[in-house]
């Protein structure tokens, strides 16, 4: 990739990435704190740098020496310019591995939509003060009104990193007692937590998949995050959030029509995701005598 194309690439990405991080920058100047685009910093530990940087991706040499050497620890040089090694793919293997693995068999699994946003319920039933995970905002209905939505609707959440964070006295509501080692037993792909997570994993193969596909589930994950909080108990009306009213039938309706219409979304780009890990993983575990001419 000449430099050229390598600077119209480059370009592209900042200007796509910027309006999702200037927000964020500006925040952070002063404290204040956004319970959908913040989160996506927050809870991914992954910092604005690590979106907004380019990256070509596993197998192509770029000529721009200088500044992709200094850029990752794992570029190298080769005759022709500068391409990713295959030594820091390798030492990404196993966890690469375990992604694709739990990719695909969310994938497989046919897709769940009758939780109903439930888990930010969950996340405040009968708790204290200190349960609530977004103080800056009220709550938009009574604790009465929200213990009786949640007995009332039901706790079916699939996904353990939504669970994990519910009330004590929530937890064996669940339909499902969750745990890390069960993940991939449950996780499917109606869930707007595991459409979520397609980021997490996307940056986990940073820099070897191009980073357009990791802003494609960047991208996706806000979208998931603001159906997420429109679905929850807290009024974030002064954000220009609209509450879908979780405790009545019209707004069940609503809240299901949009995770189905997510969910698909998610899918086309889970299997996009999954097909990238899956080529990663093979390389890194293919022979060094079979490795390629790419492969320094």
């Amino acid at each position: 990739m000449d430099a050229q194309q390598v600077r119209a690439r480059e370009q592209a990405h900042a200007q796509r990435t910027s309006p999702w991080v200037h927000g964020r920058l500006a925040r952070r100047a002063v404290g204040d704190k956004h319970p959908v685009d913040d989160f996506l910093f927050d809870y991914y530990p992954y910092s604005i740098a690590k979106l907004t940087t380019w990256h070509p991706g596993w197998g192509v040499i770029v000529d721009r020496d200088d500044d992709y050497l200094a850029l990752h620890r794992d570029y190298t040089r080769v005759d022709t310019g500068v391409t990713l090694g295959i030594q820091g793919l390798r030492k990404r293997a196993d966890r690469l591995n375990l992604a694709a693995n739990l990719l695909q068999k969310t994938h497989d699994r046919a897709a769940q939509f009758g939780c109903f946003g439930m888990h930010e319920w969950a996340m405040v039933f009968r708790g204290q003060a200190s349960d609530i995970r977004h103080p800056e905002y009220p709550l938009r209905l009574e604790p009465s009104e929200i213990e009786r939505t949640v007995q009332e609707v039901g706790l079916r959440c699939t996904h353990i990193d939504a669970f994990r964070f519910f009330t004590v006295q929530a937890l064996p509501l669940n339909e499902h007692q969750l745990t890390r080692a069960t993940q991939e037993d449950f996780e499917q792909p109606g869930c707007v937590h595991a459409a979520m997570d397609l980021y997490k994993y996307a940056m986990w193969a940073g820099p070897y998949i191009p980073s357009e596909l990791a802003a494609d589930c960047f991208e996706l994950a806000r979208t998931s995050r603001v159906l997420d909080m429109q679905a929850s108990p807290y009024d974030l009306q002064s954000l220009g959030l609209e509450a879908i009213a979780m405790e009545t039938a019209a707004g069940r309706a609503e809240y299901v029509a949009r995770q189905r219409a997510l969910s698909t979304q998610a899918q086309g780009l889970r299997q996009r995701l999954c097909a990238a890990l899956d080529e990663l993983v093979l390389v890194a575990t293919r022979p060094e005598s079979c490795s390629g001419a790419l492969l320094p």
